[in-house]
């Protein structure tokens, strides 16, 4: 058999992921095999095998596809805008509820990740990652609080970390929420509105 271009791969290799996205969205990734891609994709096996260590690395490079928050290069590293940490902060969230509201990709891989995996067997590795990117966007947090404590934006009343996790929760469930039942509230509104008393908390100072 004559050896495929390298466009002739990548269309074979994004018709895989395409699949597996379709698929791990529909019932779900545990419930999802390796057999039931290659045959979404019309593709052998073993060309899933040529691409792809495991279902977790297959899974894994699906969501890379797509620009996740906490993920996306520019959104993984917000910063001050006109010199307010909290500004650049403010930003860094609006982005990601409009991500998650409007880019449909994006939407779907959320989906997948938070309602649509058990983290059994071969999916561990899927865990670590969502651990990982948890981390990740956790630490941006830190960093942009401790800006703004160290430029009087915030009280130093709490640690950077403990408001971090607790800012973080928040966006979790928001985003959670809107995924079950998408006409229940505007999440860039409300998520907005959310962020905004939070740190309105945060300025006052108050430990509870």
């Amino acid at each position: 058999m004559a050896r495929k271009t390298k466009e002739e791969a990548l269309a074979t290799r994004a018709s895989i992921l395409d699949a597996a996205e379709l698929l791990f969205h529909r019932q779900g990734v545990s419930r999802t095999s390796l057999h039931d891609i290659a045959a979404a994709a019309g593709v052998t096996r073993g060309a899933v095998y040529w691409h792809f260590k495991d279902k977790a690395d297959l899974f894994s490079h699906m969501m890379d596809r797509v620009c996740l928050p906490a993920e996306d290069g520019a959104a993984a590293e917000p910063g001050p805008v006109n010199g307010s940490a909290l500004a650049g902060l403010r930003k860094h969230l609006d982005e990601i509820f409009e991500l998650v509201a409007h880019d449909e990709r994006a939407r779907h891989v959320i989906e997948i990740a938070t309602q649509k995996v058990e983290y059994v067997d071969e999916l561990v590795a899927v865990r670590d990652r969502h651990l990982e990117v948890r981390s990740e966007h956790v630490g941006n947090l830190v960093r942009l609080l401790e800006q703004a404590q160290a430029g009087g934006e915030v009280p130093t009343t709490q640690t950077p970390r403990e408001l971090a996790l607790g800012l973080h929760a928040i966006i979790d469930g928001l985003i959670d929420n809107w995924l079950l039942d998408r006409q229940a509230f505007d999440l860039q509104a409300i998520g907005g509105l959310t962020v905004d008393l939070f740190l309105a908390g945060v300025r006052a100072g108050r430990r509870a």
